[in-house]
């Protein structure tokens, strides 16, 4: 049976052939962190979680396939992105260069090539940490491509030693930690919640639809809904799927493990859900 396109719905599904059920010039947002391409081992001891609570299923893609995989994604998205729209897209340094090939072959147009500072890496002896992650932010049509400069600071607001909030905020560095989920189910990789409302912010407006094909724990799709934004997307391993609809269907940010022993009240569950980001500094000054 062939599946029907609807919003604020994930898929099970392969997302080079799930887009294809998503209308052309339907997409006003993409945001998307891809599989690494490196033999990710989502539990080794290096990354100091308890096995039992991260998720089987994390699905590679093999380096020398890498670049066809990445076009043919993104020639989907290309189709199916509206000319008003962006894509940001999150990757290591590995396989860098196959996504910046793929955005040129596509004629996608490059805004800015952002850095994710977080606050530490994997712990090495024969090379420098890494601890950034690149972030390319792109478009179609560079004349209608919504931007909302002042969505997050006023324009005069300062800080206490009279800096300017809103420059420092759209710098090309952005320091934001990473999430640590201790004692919650949780999938191998994901995103801050606040990198997804920053690029909310700067990038849609309430009810603009967003899309990630490659949804892991379902990080975009669910701080789209606390933001009011609909969403959609795609994630073939079964066991993500579950988790992520889990989260939208309970409007769980977090979900605890079992073993744990405590468990949330529901109150305090769903608060994150009950109204959109303010800025605090949204204020003239």
């Amino acid at each position: 049976m062939e599946k029907q396109f609807e919003l604020n719905k994930v898929y099970n599904l392969d997302c080079i052939e799930g887009m294809k059920i998503i209308p052309s010039k339907t997409i006003d947002l993409v945001i998307t962190d891809p599989p690494f391409g490196i033999d990710f081992k989502a539990k080794r001891e290096n990354y100091n979680r308890k096995s039992s609570r991260v998720l089987d299923g994390y699905n590679e893609i093999r380096g020398k396939e890498y670049l066809k995989f990445t076009y043919d994604w993104m020639q989907e998205v290309k189709r199916v992105l509206k000319d008003s729209g962006s894509m940001y897209i999150f990757s290591g340094w590995n396989y860098l260069k196959d996504i910046l090939n793929a955005l040129d072959e596509l004629n996608f147009i490059t805004i800015n090539h952002l850095i994710w500072k977080y606050q530490f890496g994997l712990v090495t002896s024969r090379k420098y940490v890494t601890s950034h992650y690149h972030c390319l932010y792109v478009c179609l049509v560079d004349r209608e491509r919504k931007f909302f400069p002042y969505s997050r600071f006023d324009k005069n607001a300062k800080d206490k030693k009279g800096s300017s909030l809103h420059y420092k905020d759209k710098e090309d560095v952005w320091v934001i930690n990473r999430e640590y989920w201790n004692g919650d189910i949780k999938t191998p990789t994901k995103l801050p919640a606040e990198i997804i409302k920053k690029i909310l912010a700067y990038s849609s407006e309430k009810g603009d639809v967003v899309l990630d094909p490659f949804l892991g724990s379902g990080q975009v799709a669910v701080v789209s809904k606390m933001e009011e934004r609909k969403y959609i997307g795609f994630e073939i391993v079964k066991e993500y799927h579950d988790f992520i609809n889990e989260r939208l269907e309970k409007n769980l940010y977090r979900i605890k493990d079992e073993e744990v022993g405590y468990v949330q009240k529901e109150t305090e569950l769903l608060t994150l859900f009950d109204k959109p980001t303010k800025y605090k500094h949204k204020q003239k000054v």
